[in-house]
C-alpha cells in the first residue's frame, strides 16, 4: 500500500470513529442549526443528506457537521489532516499575514491567510466546497443540500458556538471545583483534598505577571498566566438533592471544570449533574461510573466494578479445564459497591446460561457465619471490604473457587487468608505493582517532598494524575477555555501521557470515557505476602 494510500485509510479510520462517537453522546439538540450540526436532522426532521468528491454520500448522523469539525466547532486531526475550526470568529475574522495581528487563541486548523467568509460565501463553501475566495476546499469537506432556512439556521449556530463569557474564568482566575458525596470514605476524602490543595498550592506559588494578549500563535500556547482557584463542594443529604445542591452552588460560583471528585456507592445524581450543566469533570474517584456511552463531559479512568465484574465473567467461562464453570454464588454487603459488581456480573454470565444466585449481608450479620450457611456453589465471588476479607476465617474457603473483586478489597493489600488464597484470585483493573512503580513513584515522590501523608495510594496517585492531564491539557488550549473543547483536548491528549500512574495505558477515542478499558486476574504469590502474579496477559474484556 503506497503513502497516499495509507493517508486515505488512515483518515477514514479516524472519521468512521468520529461519526460512531457523533451517535453516542450529547443531549437533544435545542434549535434547528444545532440539529443540523450535531445529528444531521434538517428542520423539517428529514435527514440531512451530503455528497463528496467521487460520488461518496452520507445522510443523517452520519452527515453531521460535528463527525469531522468536533462538538465544539474548533475542528481536530484525523489521520494527517486538520480538519478546521469553523465557529463565527474563525470563519468572519479579517485577513491577516501575521498571526500577531489577529485577536484569536491558537487552535490547529486556523486560517489566517484568506478573505473572511461572509454568510453568502459561506453557504457557498457548505454546498459547493469552495471557500472565500472561491478556490475549492479539501476533498474531505462534503457538499451538503440544504434550503436557506436551514442554512441560515446552520450558520446562526456557528456563530453562536462562539462563547464569549467563559463561566468560572476571568482575567486573573481559572476556578474549578471537585465534589465529594456524604457517602465518600472519610479516610479517602482527606488523602484526595490534600493531594488537589497541593497541587492548586504549587500551581499558583511562582509569580505570576499580567495575562498576554492573546494572538493566534502557536508560540502563544504556553504563556497563559491564570491563578488556579478549588471550590470543595461537599454534598449533604439524599441523594435526591444533590442535583438542586450541585445547581446551586454553580450559580454561586461558576467553574470552567470539576477536577477529580470522591463518591461513594452512588454517583448517578453526580453525573447527571455535571452533563446537565455542561461541565467537564476528568476522572473522579469512584467505583461505580455510569455506563458506558452515556454523556459526554464526564471522564474516567476505568470503568470499576463493572470492569472487574467482565474479568471475572472471562475467568468463570473460561474454567479451570477449558469449560464454563457450574453455579455461582455473589455475596456483597447491603448498600455497597458489590451490589453493581453482581449485577453486572450476573449480566455477563446469563446468556451463557450459568446459574447465578446472590447473598446480600446486613449489617449486623457476620460474614464468616454468613458463608457457613450459603449454599454450596462451583465459584464463590465475594464483593467485600478489607474488614470482611479479613474476618472470613482461617477454615478452608466453601467453594472450589473463589473471586474477590481487588477495588474493593485493597488490590494486593487485600487481607486473604492464608488458607483461602490457593483458590482465591483477585479482579485487577490496575497495572502489576511491579510494572507500575516507576509511574506511580513519581506520584509518591512528590507527595514525600510535600510531606502528604499517604493514607489511600491509588486515590491519591489518581488525583495526581487527573491534575497533571487537566494542567497539560490547559497549557495546549492558549485562552480558548470553551468546555467542549477542553473534553476534546483531554481526549486527543491523554494518550500522550508518559505518567500514567496505575494504569499501563490511558486512551480515549471520541465517544469513548473510560480511558483504562482492561485489567488481570491475579493471585497471591506466597501465603503470607503481598506479592501477586497475573494468571495471563493483561486483557480488555
Amino acid at each position: 500500500m503506497n503513502l497516499f494510500a495509507r493517508h486515505l485509510w488512515s483518515v477514514a479510520a479516524c472519521l468512521v470513529l468520529l461519526v460512531l462517537a457523533g451517535h453516542a453522546r450529547g443531549d437533544p439538540p435545542r434549535d434547528a442549526g444545532e440539529r443540523i450540526f450535531r445529528q444531521g436532522m434538517l428542520a423539517s426532521g428529514e435527514p440531512l443528506e451530503a455528497t463528496r468528491d467521487g460520488g461518496m454520500r452520507m445522510q443523517g448522523e452520519a452527515a453531521a457537521c460535528m463527525n469531522c469539525h468536533r462538538r465544539s466547532g474548533l475542528g481536530a486531526r484525523a489521520g494527517l489532516t486538520t480538519i478546521p475550526p469553523i465557529t463565527g470568529r474563525y470563519l468572519f475574522h479579517p485577513r491577516a499575514q501575521n498571526p500577531d495581528e489577529l485577536d484569536l487563541p491558537f487552535v490547529d486548523g486556523i486560517r489566517i491567510d484568506r478573505e473572511p467568509y461572509t454568510e453568502v460565501t459561506l453557504a457557498r463553501a457548505i454546498r459547493s466546497g469552495l471557500d472565500s475566495e472561491g478556490r475549492p476546499l479539501s476533498y474531505l469537506m462534503p457538499h451538503f443540500a440544504l434550503d436557506d432556512a436551514d442554512m441560515a439556521a446552520l450558520i446562526g449556530f456557528l456563530k453562536r458556538l462562539d462563547a464569549r463569557t467563559l463561566p468560572g474564568v476571568d482575567g486573573t482566575m481559572l476556578h474549578f471545583a471537585t465534589i465529594i458525596t456524604p457517602d465518600a470514605d472519610p479516610v479517602k476524602r482527606q488523602g484526595m483534598l490534600d493531594v488537589l490543595q497541593q497541587y492548586f498550592a504549587d500551581k499558583n506559588a511562582f509569580p505570576l505577571g499580567p495575562t498576554p494578549r492573546l494572538r493566534a500563535s502557536r508560540s502563544m500556547m504556553f504563556m497563559v498566566n491564570r491563578r488556579w482557584q478549588l471550590h470543595v463542594w461537599e454534598l449533604r443529604g439524599a441523594p435526591a438533592t444533590w442535583q438542586t445542591q450541585l445547581q446551586r452552588l454553580l450559580a454561586e460560583q461558576p467553574v470552567l471544570a470539576v477536577v477529580s471528585g470522591l463518591g461513594g456507592a452512588n454517583w448517578a445524581p453526580v453525573h447527571a449533574f455535571r452533563e446537565q450543566a455542561a461541565v467537564p469533570a476528568p476522572c473522579p474517584n469512584v467505583e461505580v461510573p455510569p455506563e458506558e456511552g452515556k454523556g459526554f463531559y464526564s471522564l474516567y479512568f476505568s470503568n470499576g466494578v463493572t470492569l472487574e465484574a467482565q474479568l471475572m465473567a472471562r475467568s468463570i467461562l473460561r474454567g479451570r479445564d477449558g469449560k464454563a464453570s457450574g453455579n455461582v454464588l455473589q455475596v456483597y454487603r447491603e448498600g455497597d459497591n458489590g451490589e453493581a459488581g453482581a449485577r453486572a456480573l450476573a449480566a455477563a454470565l446469563q446468556p451463557a446460561g450459568v446459574a447465578v444466585s446472590s447473598r446480600v449481608v446486613k449489617a449486623n450479620e457476620n460474614i464468616a457465619s454468613v458463608l457457613r450457611k450459603a449454599p454450596k456453589s462451583s465459584v464463590l465471588v465475594l464483593w467485600l471490604r478489607p474488614p470482611d476479607v479479613a474476618a472470613l476465617g482461617n477454615g478452608p474457603p466453601p467453594a472450589p473457587a473463589v473471586l474477590m473483586s481487588g477495588l474493593m478489597g485493597g488490590l494486593e493489600r487485600t487481607p486473604v487468608p492464608a488458607a483461602w488464597r490457593a483458590a482465591t484470585e483477585l479482579a485487577y483493573p490496575v497495572d502489576l505493582p511491579e510494572r507500575r512503580r516507576i509511574r506511580v513513584d513519581y506520584a509518591l515522590g512528590w507527595f514525600a517532598i510535600r510531606r502528604i501523608p499517604l493514607v489511600a495510594e491509588q486515590v491519591q496517585a489518581d488525583t495526581f494524575l487527573a491534575c497533571g492531564l487537566l494542567a497539560e491539557t490547559l497549557s495546549h488550549m492558549a485562552d480558548t477555555f470553551q468546555r467542549d473543547y477542553l473534553v476534546e483536548r483531554v481526549e486527543d491528549m491523554i494518550e500522550r501521557r508518559v505518567i500514567t500512574g496505575y494504569y499501563p495505558r490511558l486512551t480515549l477515542a471520541p465517544g469513548q470515557r473510560f480511558a483504562s478499558k482492561g485489567g488481570y486476574m491475579v493471585r497471591f504469590a506466597e501465603p503470607d505476602s503481598t506479592r501477586v502474579a497475573a494468571d495471563g496477559d493483561w486483557t480488555v474484556p
